[in-house]
């Protein structure tokens, strides 16, 4: 182990950093969340669908919560409609090869949204070209768009119509948040549209 690293120390700094970012976000996200969840409780009934992608741990994020969705957060129940845009190698592979990387996301979007849809993009920095290009594709499409993001919102910010900004630079205290606010959506989400009341053992 290096000389003069303390991992005690670090342990204890680690938990000390994550609870001061979770009380700022707890403090700074309230109107946002419940103008975000509003928006997917209205995109769900209209028959819509929520659309989530994001890059390397965002897009696995992505996956997490789109499953949460389709699948079940806190009971059995009804599926709801959303789907990462992360997981078809085919698609992702033939996208990146004959368009570019920055159209991942877009092209996906403008191949699989439609109006009354709702396009949630994840990324610490909000300096993700691809998250980008897939906001100004919702935008164009009449698409409501939400971005997940940290470190003031980067260019990503001016793109997306709701914006949960975790007040941190910190990647890694961004990414808990980031599941943190996307888990309370979920959860959010099945009691409002009245299909769960809450937590229960299988």
């Amino acid at each position: 182990m290096t000389s003069g690293f303390d991992p005690k120390t670090y342990y204890q700094a680690e938990f000390v950093e994550h609870r001061a970012v979770a009380e700022a976000t707890h403090r700074a996200l309230e109107a946002q969340f419940v103008r975000l969840l509003a928006q997917a409780v209205a995109t769900i009934n209209g028959g819509g669908k929520l659309l989530f992608f994001g890059n390397g741990g965002s897009a696995s994020d992505a996956q997490h919560l789109a499953t949460e969705l389709t699948v079940r957060y806190i009971k059995n129940r009804p599926a709801i409609a959303a789907i990462a845009l992360t997981t078809d190698t085919s698609a992702l592979t033939a996208i990146g090869n004959d368009l570019g990387f920055q159209y991942l996301f877009s092209r996906q979007v403008e191949a699989l949204g439609k109006p009354g849809d709702l396009a949630i993009g994840i990324s610490t920095s909000g300096n993700s070209p691809n998250v980008i290009e897939a906001f100004k594709t919702a935008r164009k499409m009449g698409i409501v768009s939400a971005l997940f993001g940290g470190k003031g919102g980067g260019p990503a910010l001016a793109h997306a119509d709701i914006a949960l900004i975790v007040p941190s630079d910190t990647t890694a205290r961004i990414q808990e948040m980031h599941i943190t606010l996307g888990q309370a959506l979920c959860g959010g989400l099945e009691r409002a549209l009245g299909i769960s009341e809450g937590p229960s053992t299988p």
